[in-house]
């Protein structure tokens, strides 16, 4: 099992960051390694949603979300290729004068055998640079 968790204070408005983080079909465009994602099913505030990944290996997962704006998107592992868990959140909280407190946890399972210490890596690598591409894409929005 693998977690990860990071905290920035973001200089956008929550429900901006909120707008980004919900449109899952937009991810290709500005999440790096991201190549697609389909929504599957909608159904008021839950969705299910495809993502095709490249990193370091091609794989794919489909995530049951649950979206409870303005501060909050989770999920859990309906099924994949690679992974047997994936639970995991955004969290949003305003911190006044326009700023808003991100945090990203996820905790991963993976179907094959992966050392501890490749897994982590595997799960918290790209968070610094997913923040960015968040925080970048929310400034634009």
């Amino acid at each position: 099992m693998a977690e990860a968790s990071k905290t920035e204070v973001f200089d956008v408005d929550m429900e901006k960051i909120f707008k980004v983080l919900s449109d899952l079909e937009s991810y290709p465009d500005f999440m790096t390694g991201v190549e697609r994602v389909e929504v599957i099913e909608r159904s008021g505030d839950e969705v299910k949603a495809r993502y095709d990944l490249n990193l370091i290996k091609k794989f794919s997962y489909t995530l049951n979300h649950k979206l409870e704006a303005p501060n909050r998107i989770s999920w859990t592992l309906d099924s994949g290729d690679l992974l047997s868990k994936s639970d995991g959140s955004w969290d949003l909280k305003d911190v006044g004068n326009g700023k808003t407190e991100v945090t990203y946890s996820i905790n991963v399972d993976f179907k094959v055998k992966v050392p501890g210490l490749i897994s982590k890596k595997l799960v918290s690598s790209n968070l610094p640079s997913m923040m960015k591409a968040v925080k970048e894409k929310a400034k634009k929005a």
